[in-house]
């Protein structure tokens, strides 16, 4: 989510925590092949970000269908698998659906729309009537409406130039979109994630019954094994040196199909 890169690091942070490129070398040592890239506008593929009023949803989405039809027809691979954390579990849905590759995993994957999940994260720390106008933004932007009527503490999240973007991420429900995936499905969800709470998985095997759900203990947001406390949460975001959580690991590698 947001500016992170390929390896998991994100620009708003000063350390690394490699967790997406511990999952690929994990990987590798499976002998599973994979492919991560820098999303439009993030890392090696700044350049190719729009502006960010250009910016929507869609784009990500397209590129990342776009890879599928590449690996599809690359003939060293006998199957393809999309993994999507956090954000990119929406993304790799919607592709999924989209392109039907052999399988689809879900890490940390949120359940409800964008939209709904703000307004939770917003209630109890704003004041009443921020929260109020905070709620005629949202319904403005999930009816597919911009709107110049923004209060100056809410400019950051609602400023002109990313509504558009905004309205292209809320008309996901991500439960909506994996009850459309008709291929495997593995949902992983650790419990001491602060950032998606397990109900969201839950809620993603809900609407798809056939998936298979596995809650792993002590696995936070960067797929390390830490627990709740919220120091040691903030500086596993910057530590490296933390292995990749070994269950997911197993649970990953046993899920990918190996043949057509």
């Amino acid at each position: 989510s947001g500016p992170t890169d390929r390896d998991g690091n994100s620009a708003m942070l000063a350390g690394k925590n490699n967790s997406l490129k511990m999952l690929a070398q994990s990987l590798a040592t499976a002998n599973i092949a994979s492919l991560r890239f820098d999303k439009r506008g993030i890392a090696a593929s700044a350049a190719a970000g729009p502006k960010e009023a250009d910016l929507r949803f869609e784009n990500y989405v397209d590129d990342a269908a776009a890879w599928v039809e590449q690996l599809r027809h690359d003939k060293r691979f006998l199957t393809v698998t999309i993994i999507g954390h956090s954000e990119g579990a929406l993304i790799g849905a919607i592709a999924t659906a989209r392109t039907h590759p052999n399988a689809f995993i879900s890490v940390a994957g949120v359940g409800r729309s964008a939209g709904l999940l703000l307004r939770e994260q917003l209630n109890g720390k704003l004041p009443a009537q921020l929260f109020q106008a905070n709620e005629i933004i949202l319904r403005e932007l999930e009816a597919g409406r911009t709107t110049k009527d923004v209060p100056p503490a809410l400019q950051s999240l609602y400023r002109d130039s990313v509504q558009p973007y905004l309205i292209s991420w809320f008309k996901y429900d991500p439960a909506k979109v994996v009850a459309l995936i008709q291929e495997p499905i593995l949902i992983c969800q650790g419990t001491t994630d602060i950032q998606v709470a397990v109900e969201e998985a839950e809620a993603l095997k809900k609407a798809a019954p056939a998936a298979k759900l596995v809650t792993i203990d002590g696995m936070n947001h960067v797929l390390k094994s830490v627990p709740a406390d919220p120091v040691k949460q903030t500086a596993s975001y910057t530590d490296s040196a933390l292995p990749i959580n070994a269950e997911l690991m197993k649970n990953i590698i046993e899920f990918v199909p190996r043949a057509k």
